[in-house]
Formats: C-alpha cells, structure tokens, sequence
C-alpha cells in the first residue's frame, strides 16, 4: 500500500455535492492539504462540478440523491482512513481552522473522539462571518467507529455512540449558503418538500393551528434568533425566506394530511 506523506493526516474528507461549480473549487482547496483521502459524492451535476473536483484531485463518485443522511452515510462508506471530516459544497475551511485541525493529530491520536465545529454564515458580498453571526456547533470531525450520520432525510447530523468523548474547536467553517435571494428560496423550496415527505415517513402530526403561526414566528425566529438583522435590509429579506420555507414545510404536510384523510374516507365507501 502507498505510504501517506508525512505532512497529511489519517483523516478523510468527504463532500456531497450537485451542480456546484462555482463553488467547490474553494471548498476543495481549503482541505486538501490535510488529506490523500478526499472524496466528493456527486448526485448528477450538469454543471462541470465533476471536473473541476477531479482536477484538484478528489475522487468523484455518482450516487443518486437518497436525502441528505442516506448521501453522507453513503460518503462515510467511501472513505478510507479512521477519522473523518464532513464539509458541505457551500462551506470553506479558512486556513486557521486547518491549522488547527492539523494541531489535534501532532501528538498522534487526538484527545477525544468527535469535535463539534462551527458553521458561521456569510452572506453575498461579505468576505469573513459577521463577529456575531449566527453561528450552529455540530460534530464535523469524528472517528468513524464512534459516529454515523443520521439515516433521516433532512436531519443534518452525526449520531454517536454512548461514551464518545466530545471536543469543540475554536475556528468556524465559512458557510456561503446563499447564492442568491432566488437561489435560496428555491432551494428552501425544495428542502421543505423533503420534510414534509419526513414527517410523513415519521409518522408526525403537526397541529393544524399552526399553519396560522409558522411564518410570523419563523420569520422573528430567523431575524431576531438567528441575528440576520444584522445584515439589514438583505437580513430582512432572507429572514423572510427562511419564514416561507418554514410555511411551505407546514402547508405541504397539512396538505398531505388532507389528502390522506379524503382518500382514506373514499375507500372506506367503498368497502361499505
């Protein structure tokens, strides 16, 4: 087997990704240094995504989108060493957390077996997270016989087994999660129907009033909660956003509730 040079860690890198060219390639430069194991999960890109991850040497390979945890526990399956390190297309690891990453394994194994690391925000045309920027903690970095994500559609997270010790680190992941306003809302849009079709697998009912509620309440939750009024005028419009794809979510499941029950009540004429 080849030997790993000496300035790369024991750690794989995966990245799920579809159609993001213009955005991989600083995603994939960030952390190639600190791997010989970097692996992009493409799910049918038209964009060129493919190249570009190849000529800054990841391993590609197809597999049809399942939901966000079935595609990242399908990434896990591809990589070869014991520890592993998730970064989304959209998210760059800026060169302070590298060297912090690198810093864990210059004494051998790391102290603890799973580190939450921060995803911060930007928003187009800034260059750096706002200093108080929202800003979520979950494990990115994990050994592979401690954690697995989720299998749930839509539940981004690492699921650890009982007695994992857990880190967290002190540099954040640059999240660039917005292209556009259209952008966002449209792929808002399309992750609401995948939480609808969770709730449903789930077997979840959520009250019928809510629908009266959700958007107000989402919308204060994203530009209070969540600080996008810091941002101003754009805050206010991507905590709007955020407040439809929260409605979407809510009406495309009371929808399917409705549906469900016109259907049920027309079989149950027919069998009488």
């Amino acid at each position: 087997m080849a030997r790993r040079p000496d300035h790369m860690l024991p750690l794989s890198v995966f990245i799920i990704a579809k159609n993001e060219a213009d955005r991989i390639g600083e995603t994939i430069r960030a952390v190639r240094d600190l791997t010989d194991d970097l692996i992009v999960i493409d799910s049918g890109s038209t964009d060129g995504t493919q190249a570009i991850a190849e000529e800054l040497g990841a391993r590609v390979i197809f597999n049809e989108w399942p939901g966000y945890g079935p595609q990242k526990r399908f990434g896990e399956d591809q990589c070869r060493h014991p520890w592993l390190l998730n970064v989304d297309a959209d998210e760059v690891v800026p060169p302070k957390l590298a060297v912090e990453i690198r810093a864990l394994f210059a004494g051998g194994e790391p102290q603890r077996q799973a580190y939450q690391i921060g995803i911060a925000e930007i928003f187009p045309g800034e260059a750096a997270p706002h200093p108080l920027a929202y800003t979520l903690w979950p494990v990115r970095l994990y050994r592979k016989d401690h954690g697995r994500y989720s299998p749930s559609l839509v539940h981004d997270r690492v699921d650890l087994q009982p007695g994992t010790r857990i880190g967290k680190l002190k540099a954040v992941i640059h999240h660039r999660s917005v292209r556009s306003l259209g952008d966002q809302l449209a792929k808002l849009n399309r992750y609401s129907d995948q939480q609808a079709v969770d709730l449903e697998i789930r077997r979840v009912s959520i009250p019928t009033w809510r629908v009266f509620f959700e958007l107000p309440a989402a919308f204060i939750k994203a530009y209070i909660g969540r600080r996008h009024a810091l941002r101003g005028t754009y805050g206010f419009l991507t905590a709007m956003n955020y407040a439809i794809s929260r409605h979407l979510r809510l009406a495309k499941h009371y929808e399917k509730k409705r549906l469900n029950a016109l259907k049920n009540g027309a079989s149950r004429k027919d069998r009488s």
